[in-house]
């Protein structure tokens, strides 16, 4: 179970206790097995933004209820639209003030919205902006949750997939994705297939390993950026902890524990990673794998100084691994008037306070 006590004032946070675990909660108070329910559905059907919203329960439980636990509302700080596709990226704030990022995309097999999992990140990668200022905290399972919530009110529209790709590394927030996973795909919720969720990492090889133990059916994608250590070493710091042969290792053993393919991300940047002799590495390192690779034109930061490949560069190397036979395809760019790079909105945030 993971960690369920709010920040302030050490109240249990409620919107992230399991349905079991809420039933728990309120027998201990004395309250009836379909309280729970009731409530649940409230928070996690219904998208409830406070007690005062449940009004088939007692005035009187809801007060308690305000007064004893801490109740997830993500506040919306900003919201910029792209006139380029109609991609929306939001800032919302969190109880103690700090912000996060979220992007809504429509697409037309369904909507999807990409969340974040910490607020910043530790983990480095030079092409990122989270990691620029390092890790402030970790979000709570109904921090993570009421992106989705939020976005879902503030659109009218069903959200049919979710990525965990937005700031922080999710793998480095491990018990908390679990529990958002559970809650986010548990039938009495939102109910959204484990299938339609993907989940990013940089690569932290013990929990990729974990979380084949799961027992979920969602999609786990890499960041590889590089494929020799050298190369992905030049880009991300994680690099030097686990080697790609210890990666490649980690993903046969998630299919082998899932029967889940693994996707790979791998960022274009030119001069660093765009070469020939790069896709024929790409190539060499997919092959046994028979897994999907996303090529990603990177999104420039200025801090970094790193430049998107050329279009015919980016074409040449899709080419390389078509002529191998390796299904590689070049994300669709999202967003890129509206700051759509990972943690660029919320620099620019706190560079105006």
């Amino acid at each position: 179970m993971a960690e369920a006590k709010n920040r302030e004032g050490g109240k249990t946070d409620i919107k992230s206790l399991t349905l079991e675990e809420l039933k728990k909660e309120l027998e201990i108070r004395g309250e009836k097995a379909f309280r729970a329910g009731q409530m649940y559905n409230w928070m996690h059907v219904k998208l409830a933004r406070s007690f005062a919203e449940m009004t088939n329960l007692s005035g009187e439980f809801r007060e308690e209820c305000a007064e004893r636990y801490a109740y997830t509302a993500l506040k919306t700080v900003r919201v910029q639209e792209s006139k380029i596709d109609g991609t929306k990226k939001y800032l919302f704030e969190l109880a103690d003030g700090n912000v996060v990022e979220s992007v809504w995309m429509k697409y037309k097999h369904g909507n999807s919205v990409c969340i974040s999992s910490q607020v910043g990140c530790r983990m480095g990668c030079r092409f990122c902006a989270s990691t620029l200022d390092g890790l402030v905290r970790s979000l709570s399972p109904s921090e993570m949750l009421d992106q989705v919530y939020a976005i879902t009110l503030l659109t009218g529209e069903r959200v049919s997939n979710v990525v965990v790709m937005g700031m922080g590394e999710p793998l480095d927030n491990y018990d908390n994705l679990t529990v958002f996973l559970r809650m986010l795909t548990d039938e009495n919720g939102l109910h959204i297939s484990q299938r339609n969720v993907t989940v990013s990492t940089c690569g932290l090889v013990p929990e990729m390993r974990r979380l084949a133990e799961e027992g979920l059916q969602i999609t786990l994608a890499l960041s590889l950026h590089g494929v020799t250590d050298e190369k992905r070493g030049k880009l991300m710091p994680v690099a030097k902890r686990y080697s790609v042969d210890e990666l490649m290792k980690a993903c046969r053993y998630y299919f082998e524990r899932t029967g889940r393919r693994i996707t790979l991300e791998y960022s274009l940047v030119s001069g660093v990673n765009d070469s020939e002799e790069d896709a024929l590495g790409l190539v060499r390192l997919v092959r046994p794998l028979g897994c999907h690779v996303n090529l990603i034109p990177v999104n420039p930061v200025a801090e970094r100084g790193f430049v998107q490949s050329e279009p015919r560069k980016i074409r040449a190397f899709q080419n390389i691994l078509e002529k191998n036979e390796i299904n590689g395809t070049i994300r669709r760019e999202m967003g890129r008037d509206i700051d759509g790079a990972c943690g660029q909105l919320r620099r620019r945030h706190r560079s105006a306070d």
